[in-house]
């Protein structure tokens, strides 16, 4: 059996137990300004229709009491630890999926802790000990993804275990937007099918999910019929590292936009470079005004992690990119960590677009960066700054992600924000 735990409002939560004063009253966690987004928020502010990724400005006004807090991410971080260590005094199969949930492998674990209700009651307690009073729920199951749907069925502070037994009537009966990953656009889809249910997505055979959701589909019709190969991993490596920033004015100036990149790619290349790590695919993501979404991404055949070369693919990116409506949010990140490089480049892009790495000018990039990196570390982050940083205004918008992959990423102070001209 894996059991999967997932803490009950975890930002908001911890807001309310350091702060007696927020206990009992909606909170909401995240931006401040009306151009910020929901990190999550409390119970008693979901019961108004707020949820995470919602626009502030939706949240406030449906629910106009709550109070608005900007997060102490540093915090959450530390309890994150203690939750993650706690957990690994039952099992040595621990696998962090998020700063605020893990999957544990409990087979066995009964000859040392005594049946899985007992075993999940014990660790529960263990949770609200090491975190000075916070609540969590988990579900148990066969495998990983219904471990993760049963940890949802009783929130919060609930338990719920899925024998093997009932998983089949368990599963029909599911809505298919219960399934993992699959979202809002594919539920949509699906019911225009006439699916409603896991049961009625069962009627399909492996070739026509391909062929209707592509490599997704042969995955989750494996996922309906309840299957799925997925072990415990302790020791995750990091795939990917991104950083990006909603802007407090939407803006079509493509000057910024580098500047704003150039603050990226610094955040990520330090990251990299702190960890070890070197990527081959350079993504850049923009989301416009309308909240409508593009990612474009290039893969270069030699690993990098050099802030000036994930600037400047981050830069070709953008300027292969038309602008429909003013941009709203930004994101640059670097992925591919071990994967040999096999895109297959187009005429303009890849090696046809000189996207060849000089190993010379590779090198004074990494010099220069372990300088920078250096005098950081010995005297803070803002000690030394590059010179297209100097006019980049630094004003609150909503917390910057940067998230390593590995599942144990949390928001960041707030990044750079666009000046009103």
């Amino acid at each position: 059996m894996i059991i999967h735990l997932d803490m009950d409002a975890f930002f908001a939560s911890v807001e309310q137990m350091d702060n007696p004063d927020l206990r009992g009253r909606p909170v909401i966690v995240g931006g401040s300004s009306d151009r910020g987004v929901v990190s999550t928020c409390s119970y008693e502010a979901r019961a108004f229709g707020v949820h995470s990724a919602m626009p502030m400005v939706l949240a406030r006004r449906l629910c106009p009491q709550a109070a608005i807090v900007r997060g102490n991410y540093r915090r959450y971080g530390e309890l994150s630890n203690a939750i993650m260590t706690s957990l690994c005094d039952f099992s040595p199969l621990v696998e962090p999926a998020s700063v605020d949930e893990a999957y544990m492998d409990a087979t066995g674990l009964e000859r040392l802790f005594g049946p899985l209700d007992e075993l999940m009651a014990a660790i529960k307690a263990r949770v609200f000990e090491v975190t000075g009073g916070l609540t969590c729920s988990v579900g148990a199951a066969p495998v990983k993804f219904l471990a993760k749907i049963c940890s949802d069925v009783n929130k919060p502070n609930g338990v719920f275990i899925l024998h093997p037994e009932k998983v089949d009537a368990f599963l029909c009966a599911l809505p298919v937007g219960k399934i993992p990953g699959v979202g809002k656009r594919m539920v949509q889809n699906l019911q225009d099918m006439g699916i409603r249910t896991v049961g009625q997505l069962r009627h399909f055979s492996p070739e026509a999910m391909e062929r209707r959701f592509g490599k997704w589909g042969a995955v989750l019709y494996e996922r309906v019929h309840g299957r799925d190969n997925r072990k415990i991993e302790t020791g995750r490596a990091a795939k990917s590292e991104s950083a990006e920033c909603t802007f407090a004015e939407d803006t079509r100036d493509r000057d910024f936009l580098q500047r704003m990149l150039m603050a990226h790619a610094e955040r990520v290349g330090t990251s990299l470079r702190k960890h070890g790590y070197k990527g081959r695919t350079v993504t850049l993501k923009v989301k416009f005004c309308d909240f409508k979404q593009v990612t474009r991404s290039r893969t270069l055949e030699e690993p990098i992690n050099a802030t000036e070369t994930i600037f400047q693919i981050g830069c070709q990116l953008l300027a292969e990119l038309s602008f429909p409506q003013p941009v709203r949010l930004i994101g640059l990140g670097v992925s591919g960590f071990d994967a040999p490089a096999n895109q297959l480049f187009l005429p303009g892009t890849g090696k046809a677009a000189g996207q060849n790495l000089d190993p010379h000018v590779e090198a004074k990039r990494q010099k220069l960066d372990a300088a920078l990196d250096s005098l950081r570390q010995k005297f803070g982050g803002q000690a030394v700054q590059r010179g297209r940083l100097f006019t980049l205004a630094q004003q609150e918008n909503t917390p910057e992600r940067v998230n390593n992959g590995k599942g144990d990423g949390v928001d960041k102070k707030p990044g750079g924000g666009r000046r009103a001209q």
